[in-house]
């Protein structure tokens, strides 16, 4: 049977959907009763809005938090936060943001993912990054910058679309990451026929109107190519990090170096280079197959100056009907393990600086 210390912290590392703060740092658990005999746990949990959708996402996440924790029922009850409470979280939330994700003072880091050209791999790149960066307990928010060819929704198996609380809007969570998609705002499957100052009116808003609330990091699944999206990004966030997507194949990593170049005289910094499908692996024997020839990756870094932070094979994610995400890499897949390498040594790159 689990304990009540243990349910305590699986439930105080959840956070208040509104306020943004864990329910540690809220104090929202009320009350633990367990009966040991049925394995049932009940929970009163003080929040600061209920009857919402976002109270119904975080007791779905809090039912499967538990049981995956051995618990075979949960019963839970809402209540509200005092007034007093919300406007002390609220006025803290506001002086440490000081202006929000565009201010100077935020501490937030943004990590725009880019490439050369298209086909690359680098919104599959962009998604399972920020997916690895959640599993190691960080902040993650992604926006689908690919205006024109959004697709993140799609990998990321998200049905639900964005809801609007006062004048902000809600991001989608999936896998721990907050997303925010063009692909939210327009009918399936339907053209986004677009000038360039429209785009660049869309893109601020998805930083300005978004409550993306407390963020370690900010993913940009960037447009190939270096059009009017890519130049906007580059204008609007002057501190951006970059990670540039290539395959091995000379031609692809000749085109990508453009994509960094550019990032380097709008005074982006280069974190790394990330070398999608850079081999074949066999299941029966074992052997490497080099489809898209070899070295593209190195010679595309040393070209930028930077380092390649990993190569990614060519391989499917393992993916089911209950749980539809057909370009997420699970935890223990070979694929997802090279990701979590990639997420760690990124991490440990940024926080350094």
């Amino acid at each position: 049977m689990i304990t009540e210390a243990r349910v305590r912290d699986i439930v105080n590392a959840l956070e208040d959907p509104f306020l943004h703060k864990t329910l540690a740092e809220t104090g929202g658990i009320e009350e633990i009763t367990m009966r040991e005999e049925q394995n049932h746990v009940s929970v009163k949990i003080a929040i600061a809005q209920t009857g919402t959708p976002e109270q119904l996402q975080l007791q779905m996440r809090i039912v499967n938090s538990l049981k995956e924790a051995g618990v075979e029922t949960v019963g839970l009850r809402f209540t509200e936060l005092s007034e007093e409470k919300i406007a002390q979280f609220r006025g803290a939330d506001a002086g440490e943001k000081d202006g929000g994700l565009l201010s100077p003072n935020s501490e937030t880091v943004f990590l725009a993912i880019a490439s050369g050209k298209g086909g690359v791999g680098k919104s599959t790149v962009s998604v399972n990054l920020a997916i690895s960066l959640a599993r190691l307990g960080k902040k993650v928010g992604l926006i689908d910058a690919d205006i024109y060819g959004f697709s993140v929704p799609d990998m990321m198996g998200i049905t639900t679309r964005p809801v609007v609380r006062g004048e902000k809007i809600i991001p989608v969570e999936r896998f721990g990451v907050k997303v925010i998609s063009m692909g939210f705002f327009v009918d399936d499957n339907a053209p986004v026929i677009w000038r360039g100052p429209m785009l660049g009116k869309m893109l601020n808003s998805f930083f300005k109107e978004v409550e993306w609330g407390d963020l370690d990091y900010l993913l940009l699944d960037l447009p190939p190519g270096t059009g009017d999206v890519a130049l906007d990004v580059h204008t609007m966030l002057p501190h951006c990090k970059e990670v540039i997507v290539s395959t091995p194949h000379p031609t692809a990593a000749f085109v990508a170096a453009r994509a960094g170049a550019m990032a380097l005289q709008t005074e982006h910094e280069l974190v790394g280079v990330i070398e999608n499908m850079a081999y074949f692996e066999s299941k029966s024997t074992g052997e490497k197959e080099y489809i898209f020839g070899k070295g593209g990756g190195d010679k595309l870094a040393d070209e930028l100056r930077t380092e390649v932070l990993g190569r990614l094979p060519l391989q499917q994610p393992d993916w089911n009907e209950e749980d539809f995400a057909p370009s997420v890499y699970a935890e223990d897949h070979p694929l997802g393990a090279i990701y979590q390498e990639i997420a760690a040594k990124l991490d440990t790159k940024l926080s350094l600086k």
